[in-house]
C-alpha cells in the first residue's frame, strides 16, 4: 500500500545514484542541486560515500594532478554557460574520469535542440560524453552523462519541495501582453486560460517540461498512477504536460498504486503567502533570519553562543552558520516537525522542553523556570553546552533549532512583523466597507523613508516598528491580491482614481527605496542593483512602475473561477472580517463527503482517447469551453444527422481540449458527431 514514506524516501533513492559514483571523486555542484542535497543528508552524505571534496560549480574551480576523477551535478541543460563552465574546469584540471549528472531529462534536451521526434537511446548525452573525453585530452578516458532528478527536498514527513523550481511562477496579465506582442493580431490570446505550452517562451517551456518529467519520475519510482487536477492557467499547462508525458501512458496502465495530485496557481491566493499571520514559529524564523547563501528554503543560524569568540563584525565570518535542515532521525528531527506543524506558542514551549531535556541528559547545571519563554532563557540553556564537545555533537540539531528560535524572538525586525499583522487586520476590516482605491490609500502615510524626521520620537525605527520597503511591498501584494473582494463602485471613476493613487504610491515608494542605506535581497532583485551607490532615482522609479504593472495582474486572478472566487469574509457587525485561505478551501472541497464536484478543480489526467472510452456523457462532463456543432455528414460513418439530431448542453467545468477534430459517439441510443471549435 502506498504511504507518505514512499514519497519522502524517493529523493534519497535518487541521490543514491549520485552517491554510487562519487568514490574518490571531487564533486562540483550548482546551487540549486546543493540546496536539494542540503535536505537529503548534506555534504556529509557525499563524504561518507567516498567523495574527496565538494566544490562550487564555477569556472574559477579546478583540481590538482592527484585528483583524476570528477563528478558534476547540475540542474540545467547541457548547453550554453553550463557547458562552458564544465569545459573550463576540465581544461584547468587533469581528469581521466568524468561523470555528469543533470536533472533535465534527455527528452527535454531534444526539445531544447529543436528535435521534435522521438529518438532511440540518448544521443545528446552520448555526444556530450565524446566532448568530455576530448576536453580531458584522451578519447580513451572514461566519461558518463546521465539524467537523475535530484530536485526534491523532503523538508518533513508530509512536505516535499522542489528548490530548483523556486523561480517558476504563474503567468499574469502583463506576461500575456508580452506573449501577444510577438504574435499576429488575429492569433493573439484573449486570456491566460487560452495559452498552450507551445505559445510560451522557450525557457518557460523547458521549465514546465522539466517539472513534469521530475514528477513523472517520482510516480514511476513509487509505482503510482496519478489523477491530475488543476486550478489556474499555469497549473493546467503543467498538469496537461504531465498527462501527456511520453512515459506516463504506459506507467498509468500498469502501476498498482493510486494517488491524486492537485496543481494550484499560487497567484490565486498570494494573501496567505505574504501575510504576517504569526501562527507558526517556522514562518517567523524564515522571515526574519538571513537566508543561507544560494538557498531559498533555509536560513543562517548564528552559532557564536556555543563558542568563546567575542562578538565583533569579523566574527560573523569566522564561524560556519547553523541551519534548520535536520535530516537524521533524532530528537532534532522530531522538534523540527513540531515547529512546522504546531501553533506558535506550542512550538516555543517545545523548543524549551527539548533544550531542558538535552541538558538534563548531559547532567548540565540547568536552572528550571516556568511561565513565559524568553529568548534570554533559551540562550542561557544553549550556553550550558559551550566547550562541551561531546554534548555539542550529540545535541547539535536541537541546539541549532534552539538558537534559531531565540534569535528570532529577539530579532529587531519582530516588532515590524507585529505592526504589519495589526495593519493587515485593519485593511481586512476596511475592505468590506470601502472601494479598493480608498483602502489602498491607507498605505500612503506609511510610504516614508525610515528614520526620518517624522519617525517616532523614541527613535525606535532605526529600528523597531516602522515599515521598511520590504514590508511596504508585502503589504501592497497582500492588498492587491484581495482587491477583487472590495465592494464594486463606478468603474470609470474607480479606474481613474486608482491610476492617480498608483502614481502617488510609485513616487513615494521610489523615495523610500532610494533613501535606504543598504539594499535587502528583495530590493536587489527588484532593482537589479547590489548596493545603494548603483541605484539611481530613475532606475528605482522604473523598477517600481514595473512592479505596479505586475500588481495590477493580481487583481483578476480568480475572475474565471465559479465557486472559489473569494478568500475573504466581511465583518457582520459581530465577527471581524477574516481571510479564508484558498488552499484550505480546496482541501475542504476535496475531503467533504457531501459536496458535489467543485467546478474550479479541473480534471486533467485523461486525454481525448481515454475520455471517449468512458462514454459521451463523461466526455461532456470533463471537457469545457467548447461549442458542439452538428455536422451534415458523419465523416466516419457516412450518415447524416437529419434523422437523429439531438440537443446537447455542454458542461462548463473549466477544462480545455488538448486536440481538435471531430468526435463521434452514441448518446442515449443515437449516433452524434461533435466538432470541437475552441482549441487550446
Amino acid at each position: 500500500m502506498l504511504t507518505t514514506e514512499d514519497f519522502t524516501h524517493f529523493p534519497l533513492q535518487m541521490w543514491e545514484k549520485v552517491l554510487s559514483k562519487v568514490k574518490k571523486a571531487v564533486v562540483f555542484m550548482d546551487d540549486r542541486c546543493a540546496e536539494a542535497l542540503h535536505w537529503n543528508g548534506g555534504a556529509a552524505a557525499l563524504l561518507e560515500a567516498g567523495a574527496r571534496n565538494l566544490k562550487q560549480f564555477s569556472s574559477f574551480e579546478a583540481c590538482s594532478v592527484n585528483e583524476p576523477k570528477a563528478v558534476f551535478v547540475v540542474s540545467t541543460l547541457l548547453k550554453g554557460t553550463t557547458v562552458d563552465i564544465i569545459k573550463d574546469i576540465i581544461s584547468l584540471s587533469h581528469f581521466q574520469y568524468c561523470v555528469v549528472f543533470t536533472t533535465v531529462a534527455h527528452s527535454v534536451h531534444l526539445l531544447a535542440n529543436n528535435v521534435t521526434t522521438e529518438m532511440e537511446g540518448t544521443p545528446v548525452f552520448e555526444q556530450f560524453e565524446e566532448k568530455l573525453c576530448e576536453w580531458m585530452g584522451n578519447m580513451n578516458y572514461t566519461a558518463e552523462v546521465m539524467h537523475v532528478p535530484v530536485v526534491f527536498a523532503p523538508v518533513s514527513q508530509q512536505l516535499v519541495i522542489l528548490p530548483p523550481f523556486a523561480q517558476l511562477f504563474p503567468l499574469l496579465s502583463p506576461d500575456l501582453d508580452t506573449i501577444n506582442a510577438k504574435r499576429p493580431e488575429k492569433k493573439r490570446f484573449g486570456s491566460l486560460g487560452d495559452l498552450d505550452i507551445h505559445s510560451l517562451p522557450a525557457e518557460l517551456q523547458i521549465e514546465i517540461k522539466s517539472l513534469a518529467s521530475a514528477l513523472n519520475s517520482m510516480f514511476e519510482a513509487t509505482s503510482t498512477r496519478e489523477e491530475s487536477f488543476a486550478v489556474g492557467p499555469m497549473s493546467r499547462l503543467i498538469a496537461g504536460e504531465l498527462a501527456n508525458h511520453p512515459q506516463a501512458k504506459n506507467r498509468r496502465k500498469t502501476a498498482p498504486n493510486k494517488a491524486s495530485i492537485i496543481f494550484v496557481d499560487r497567484t490565486m491566493d498570494l494573501t496567505g503567502a505574504v501575510g504576517h499571520h504569526g501562527d507558526n514559529l517556522v514562518e517567523k524564523i524564515l522571515t526574519v533570519l538571513r537566508p543561507l547563501p544560494g538557498h531559498v528554503t533555509d536560513v543562517q543560524v548564528d552559532m557564536l553562543e556555543l563558542t568563546s569568540l567575542q562578538r565583533t563584525p569579523d566574527s560573523q565570518n569566522t564561524l560556519a552558520p547553523g541551519c534548520l535542515a535536520q535530516t537524521q532521525p533524532s530528537a532534532a528531527r522530531s522538534l523540527w516537525e513540531a515547529m512546522l506543524t504546531s501553533k506558535y506558542k506550542e512550538s516555543v514551549m517545545e523548543v524549551r522542553r527539548q533544550l531542558v531535556e538535552a541538558a538534563s541528559k548531559e547532567k548540565l547545571p540547568i536552572k528550571m523556570s516556568m511561565g513565559r519563554v524568553t529568548p534570554e532563557q533559551l540562550c542561557s540553556y544553549v550556553q550550558l553546552f559551550r566547550s562541551r564537545w561531546g554534548a555539542l555533537e550529540s545535541h547539535c540539531g536541537v541546539l541549532q533549532l534552539g538558537l534559531a528560535t531565540s534569535q528570532t524572538l529577539r530579532h529587531p525586525g519582530l516588532p515590524r512583523w507585529d505592526a504589519c499583522l495589526a495593519f493587515e487586520r485593519l485593511l481586512l476590516q476596511a475592505l468590506g466597507d470601502s472601494d479598493f482605491p480608498a483602502v489602498l490609500r491607507q498605505l500612503l502615510p506609511l510610504m516614508k523613508p525610515r528614520g526620518g524626521e517624522d519617525s517616532s520620537s523614541s527613535g525606535s525605527r532605526l529600528g523597531e516598528d516602522e515599515c521598511g520597503p520590504d514590508e511596504l511591498i508585502l503589504l501592497l501584494v497582500y492588498l492587491y491580491s484581495l482587491a477583487d473582494e472590495a465592494p464594486p463602485g463606478d468603474q470609470d471613476t474607480e479606474a481613474e482614481e486608482l491610476e492617480k493613487l498608483e502614481r502617488e504610491l510609485i513616487g513615494a515608494l521610489t523615495l523610500v527605496i532610494t533613501r535606504e542605506t543598504e539594499l535587502s535581497p528583495l530590493l536587489q532583485k527588484l532593482t537589479g542593483c547590489a548596493n545603494p551607490e548603483e541605484l539611481t532615482t530613475e532606475r528605482a522609479h522604473s523598477a517600481v512602475e514595473k512592479m505596479f504593472e505586475t500588481l495590477g495582474g493580481l487583481i483578476h486572478t480568480r475572475d474565471n473561477l465559479k465557486q472559489l472566487r473569494s478568500v475573504y469574509t466581511a465583518s457582520d457587525g459581530v465577527h471581524q472580517a477574516t481571510y479564508r485561505p484558498f488552499l484550505r478551501q480546496i482541501l475542504e472541497e476535496v475531503f467533504h463527503p457531501d459536496r458535489l464536484e467543485c467546478p474550479d478543480i479541473e480534471h486533467m489526467s485523461g486525454g481525448l482517447t481515454d475520455l471517449l472510452k468512458t462514454g459521451f456523457s463523461m466526455f461532456m462532463k470533463s471537457v469545457a469551453h467548447f461549442s458542439p456543432q452538428l455536422l451534415p455528414p458523419c465523416p466516419s460513418h457516412g450518415s447524416t444527422h437529419g434523422s437523429h439530431s439531438v440537443s446537447i448542453e455542454p458542461a462548463n467545468t473549466g477544462g480545455d481540449l488538448l486536440a481538435h477534430g471531430v468526435v463521434c459517439d452514441v448518446y442515449k441510443g443515437k449516433q452524434i458527431c461533435v466538432r470541437i471549435q475552441r482549441i487550446t
